[in-house]
């Protein structure tokens, strides 16, 4: 079994748990959200955008059409294409952001 690793979405407020050889994405797609936007899976469409502010990750290929390399180097990545090799933090942002974060627990101030 692949190890684990605990990803956190910062405009919820929740945590999942990611497996090594799992993307990002379906990580998310577990959380049970009806909706989330799910487009080509392949790294062409740029719907599962996402901000990862730490953690380390693997990046697949993406479609410079939809991720920049100046998002790149911000940390501005599709979800779809990037796996998890330790705890991440991220900001869902896009299309996707509203999907992830209806009915969601909001976070305590």
């Amino acid at each position: 079994m692949a190890e684990r690793h605990l990803i956190h979405i910062e405009n919820s407020g929740e945590d999942y748990l990611c497996a090594m050889d799992e993307n990002l994405l379906r990580g998310m797609e577990v959380l049970g959200r009806r909706g989330i936007p799910v487009g080509c899976r392949g790294g062409g469409c740029g719907v599962c955008k996402v901000h990862i502010k730490s953690g380390a990750y693997e990046a697949r290929k993406m479609s410079k059409a939809c991720i920049s390399e100046e998002e790149l180097t911000q940390g501005i990545v599709l979800a779809c294409r990037v796996f998890p090799r330790g705890e991440i933090s991220l900001e869902v942002i896009g299309k996707m952001a509203k999907s992830v974060c209806a009915g969601s627990p909001q976070p305590a101030d």
